[in-house]
């Protein structure tokens, strides 16, 4: 190394010194901890002052590092707003998808209804349980072509693509997952925001449907509203019977303490007791057996005090507080022996007829659904009856401007909509005013699902029904309180 005319070492010449590339990089006047730690860095990466430590990955000088990013184009002319925004979206956790309860709560219901932000993704698609469609993946590729449709269109409305791909990513990540696909019921229902993925799997099919609005589309998950009815399907035998509860979506077995495994258990128990098992009945009528325990009674004899012990179980343990219809279901010689002995009242005239104990739960509730079919139409008719004896007056309407505003003021009663129906515009609760088929303004809203929305949470009921349905030739029908 030679010496300049002032006495001092200087390097050869296109061999910078360490000295030369702090003084080149601006940075000498850094605080001396920052300038070892670069120099170390140096020491680490380099094999000498010209060459690069050939362990170390290099990217090609011709690639372009942000291909596949329209997030990045053109954005020297962006405000640096733009770019900060992209950076903290990077810099977020990914997002969860969450499954939500197959019957949704009013609460929830209303939590998803309230739900606000820039860009709310609702998507509602028929999905099938088995066969053919499962086996080929039929959910999997209408799924896949929905999230491929919606990145277009979210990029349309000009969202950045770091916002799009953190949004869409967690659907992507469900498309992989064989297990979720493979437990599919009739409908999947899928909420999407920023840092927000939440679906459920329907029990019953909605229509196909994609929105982009600032709230969710909730209209469709009406008919998966928890419901008021349900009721008891109990499966009697002479080996074990068996107790379960139903509504308008599924059934569940109820273990029942202390319920006799099979008669012949009863018929012990009465033999060493030769008291009156039961002198008559609350529903009036048939069998009344005195001293069965003594002796060896008949066979009807044997049934009857064997469902007599069940019936008195179910009865303390359950039904003594329910007020719902119990369907009976087995043998055809065994549901009149139950019902003489039986306690609960509302016992339906309709029974299922054969030996069902060892059914298939899904496979027993369908038939049992079928029989109960006016059961759960029960609201739905009275409904119906009571808008058509009050239709020739002012306490009925089925003219959207009159309804409309009339279930934001809590006026609704019954709302009657017609399914995948939507009537978009402006409503002005200070004002009263009301502008319908505003699609082209920013700020109209699907007014027929605030309608629905509004009408639940003033404690009204709510029908999403098919055209031939509709009590009016109307996509949206009402009865008033006042």
């Amino acid at each position: 190394m030679g010496k300049d005319q002032s006495g001092g070492f200087h390097p050869p010449k296109g061999k910078p010194s360490a000295i030369n590339k702090v003084e080149g990089l601006g940075i000498s006047n850094a605080p001396p901890e920052k300038l070892e730690e670069f120099l170390d860095l140096d020491n680490e990466y380099v094999e000498d002052d010209l060459t690069i430590d050939p362990s170390i990955p290099i990217r090609h000088p011709n690639r372009n590092t942000s291909k596949g990013d329209d997030s990045f184009k053109g954005k020297e002319n962006k405000p640096a707003s733009d770019k900060t925004t992209v950076l903290a979206v990077d810099e977020q956790a990914e997002t969860e998808p969450e499954e939500l309860p197959q019957v949704l709560s009013k609460e929830l219901f209303i939590e998803l209804a309230d739900y606000r932000a820039s860009c709310c993704i609702t998507v509602y698609i028929p999905t099938h349980k088995s066969g053919v469609a499962v086996n080929e993946k039929k959910d999997v590729i209408v799924f896949k072509n929905t999230l491929q449709d919606l990145s277009k269109r979210l990029a349309d409305k000009e969202i950045p693509t770091a916002v799009i791909e953190q949004m869409l990513s967690p659907g992507y990540e469900l498309l992989k997952n064989d297990a979720f696909w493979a437990s599919m019921d009739n409908g999947l229902a899928v909420f999407i925001s920023e840092g927000y993925f939440k679906y459920s799997k329907m029990p019953v099919a909605p229509e196909n449907e994609v929105m982009c609005e600032k709230t969710f589309y909730v209209s469709p998950l009406i008919p998966i509203m928890a419901c008021k009815e349900y009721f008891y399907l109990l499966v009697i035998s002479k080996q074990k019977c068996k107790l379960f509860k139903a509504d308008a979506f599924g059934m569940e077995y109820i273990d029942v303490p202390d319920l006799p495994d099979e008669m012949m258990e009863v018929k012990r128990i009465s033999e060493k007791d030769a008291s009156t098992v039961r002198v008559a009945n609350s529903s009036g009528g048939g069998a009344n057996f005195h001293g069965m325990g003594g002796g060896n009674p008949d066979e009807k004899a044997n049934i009857a005090t064997y469902f007599e012990h069940v019936d008195d179980i179910l009865f303390k343990q359950i039904l003594h507080t329910e007020n719902v219809p119990l369907l009976l279901a087995g043998v055809e010689y065994l549901i009149p022996i139950y019902k003489s002995v039986c306690d609960y009242y509302n016992v339906c005239s309709e029974s299922i007829t054969g030996s069902h104990e060892h059914d298939d739960k899904n496979e027993l509730y369908k038939v049992a659904k079928e029989v109960m079919t006016s059961y759960f139409r029960q609201p739905l008719e009275k409904a119906l009856t009571i808008y058509a004896n009050q239709s020739a007056t002012e306490l009925t309407s089925s003219i959207p401007a009159d309804v409309i505003p009339a279930a934001y003021y809590g006026r609704v009663s019954h709302i009657f909509v017609r399914k995948a129906e939507h009537i978009y515009g402006i409503f002005d609760e200070t004002t009263s005013e009301l502008n319908l088929d505003n699609t082209e303004n920013e700020n109209a809203e699907d007014l027929l699902d605030e309608a629905l929305i509004k009408t639940i949470r003033n404690g009204g009921e709510v029908f999403v029904l098919d055209q031939d349905t509709m009590p009016a030739n109307s996509p949206v029908a009402a009865i008033f309180r006042y």
